[in-house]
C-alpha cells in the first residue's frame, strides 16, 4: 500500500486528538503526588500512559505542522521545535516517575518526596542535583512551545481558531480556576482540548475531501453524459 504524505499528515491528526483527550483525562485520574501513591499500580499505569501520550502530542504537532508549514513560517517552526523538546524532556521525566520512585520509594524517601514537589513547586529537603533544573526548563520550553505553536497556527487560519486559543493561552485561561481550586494540573485542560479539536478538525477536512473525491469520481462529466 502506498503511504502518501496526505495519509501520514491523517494518521498524525488522529495521534493529536488521541494525545489532546488523554492529556486531559490523566489530569483527572492522576493519584496525589504523595509518597503513598507511587508505589500503587494506578501510579505506575497514568506515568506510563503520559509517556505514550507525550509520543502520540509530538506526532500528533509534527502532522499539524506538515499541514501548515507554508502558512506558519519560522514562528511555527520555532514552536514546533521548543514544543518538541519540552514534550520529550516531560516523557523522560514521566519515565523517571513510572519505574524510579517506586524503587527508590523506601530506600530514599526524602529524594522521592523531593521530586514529588516539584509538580507543587514546593522546595525539596534533599539535594536533587540537575532534577529541578532539567524540570523548570521542560516546563519553560513546553509552555514557551504551545505559546509560539498555537500563535502560529491561529495566524495560519487552517484549524478552527478557538482550537487554536485554546492551546496557545490554555495555561493563562486556566490561571483563575487553577488560583481558585489549587491545582495546576487544571491548566493542562485548555490545552488538551485545543490539540483534540486541532486534530479532529484536520481528520475530518481529510475525510471530506477524500469523499468529495470518491463523489467527483463516480459522477459522470457533462462530456461523457453527452456520449452515452
Amino acid at each position: 500500500m502506498k503511504v502518501t504524505a496526505a495519509k501520514l499528515i491523517n494518521s498524525a491528526s488522529l495521534s493529536a486528538v488521541a494525545a489532546g483527550l488523554l492529556f486531559v483525562v490523566i489530569q483527572a485520574i492522576h493519584p496525589a503526588d504523595s509518597l503513598a501513591s507511587v508505589t500503587t499500580s494506578a501510579w505506575a499505569v497514568v506515568h506510563y500512559v503520559s509517556i505514550a501520550m507525550a509520543i502520540l502530542f509530538v506526532i500528533g504537532i509534527a502532522g499539524i505542522y506538515a499541514k501548515q508549514v507554508e502558512e506558519v513560517g519560522w514562528l511555527g517552526l520555532a514552536g514546533f521545535i521548543v514544543l518538541s523538546l519540552g514534550l520529550l524532556l516531560t516523557a523522560a521525566f514521566q519515565f523517571v516517575e513510572a519505574a524510579v520512585e517506586p524503587v527508590l520509594a523506601s530506600s530514599a524517601r526524602g529524594f522521592v518526596e523531593g521530586v514529588l514537589g516539584l509538580v507543587e513547586g514546593h522546595p525539596s529537603a534533599v539535594d536533587l542535583g540537575a532534577l529541578p533544573t532539567l524540570w523548570s526548563v521542560s516546563s519553560a520550553l513546553f509552555l514557551a512551545g504551545t505559546v509560539l505553536f498555537g500563535i502560529a497556527t491561529l495566524r495560519a487560519g487552517i484549524v478552527p481558531r478557538v482550537a487554536s486559543v485554546l492551546f496557545a493561552f490554555g495555561v493563562f485561561l486556566a490561571g483563575p480556576a487553577v488560583a481558585l481550586i489549587g491545582s495546576p494540573r487544571l491548566a493542562a485542560v485548555p490545552i488538551g482540548l485545543g490539540l483534540a479539536w486541532m486534530g479532529f478538525a484536520l481528520w475530518s477536512e481529510r475525510r471530506r475531501s477524500s469523499s468529495e473525491t470518491v463523489l467527483a469520481k463516480m459522477t459522470p462529466q457533462p462530456d461523457q453524459a453527452a456520449a452515452a
